[in-house]
């Protein structure tokens, strides 16, 4: 499969295709190569701070150096992630992304095809919002807490959710842009809660864990 990202007919007709063909074989392509690049170094052993010894980030280059031929092109995770994938203006696909650890969405047991892309999308979306390693909402403690890939990605999420949110006055426009996340996947206790304004957004720590079924699952 990876051999075939670089096969002549995709390079060629690339140009060509629709939105949501692109989408789909970036977003298939980045999980395969970051699957291959696991699988090239298992088991994973390292000593770099910072991480769990079975990081994916315990490779060194693995995202930012190392080069994949892809449709005529020699490119990085990264710039699959910050180019290819950002021209489409869509947040949700970064919580598509596997990026082999245990914070990332989950690694969906399907390819994106182009006429469901969106619709996977939409369930990737959902369940990051519901599951609470990603996306919680605790009137106990006054806080929402979410993953920091909304962070990461602030500027995308803020154009596509802020103007979602309830009248929350006063917040920064990353706040009303989780809530604008969030507010279709809500409880009713929790819709209440968050229309009070009295929360405080926290970000969790990224789980760079290996995702493997080796005790990278998580806790």
């Amino acid at each position: 499969y990876i051999a075939s990202l670089n096969a002549p007919a995709i390079a060629s007709g690339y140009p060509k295709w629709n939105d949501d063909q692109k989408k789909a074989f970036w977003l298939n392509a980045y999980n395969a190569l970051v699957m291959q690049t696991v699988i090239g170094h298992y088991p994973i052993r390292g000593a770099a701070k910072g991480y769990p010894a079975n990081s994916i980030r315990q490779i060194p280059g693995a995202f930012e150096k190392t080069a994949h031929l892809v449709a005529g092109k020699l490119v990085t995770l990264d710039q699959i992630e910050n180019t290819a994938l950002a021209e489409f203006n869509d947040p949700r696909v970064y919580l598509a992304l596997g990026r082999g650890a245990v914070g990332s969405g989950r690694l969906r047991s399907e390819a994106f095809s182009t006429k469901m892309v969106n619709k996977q999308l939409d369930e990737t979306k959902a369940q990051f919002a519901i599951t609470p390693r990603w996306a919680k909402v605790d009137a106990l403690t006054g806080k929402v807490s979410i993953s920091p890939i909304l962070s990461w990605r602030s500027a995308a999420f803020i154009k596509e959710y802020a103007d979602d949110s309830f009248d929350l006055p006063k917040r920064e426009p990353i706040e009303l842009a989780v809530i604008g996340f969030l507010r279709p996947h809500l409880l009713a206790a929790e819709e209440e809660y968050i229309k009070k304004n009295t929360f405080q957004l926290t970000y969790e720590p990224f789980d760079w864990r290996l995702n493997d079924l080796t005790g990278g699952r998580p806790d």
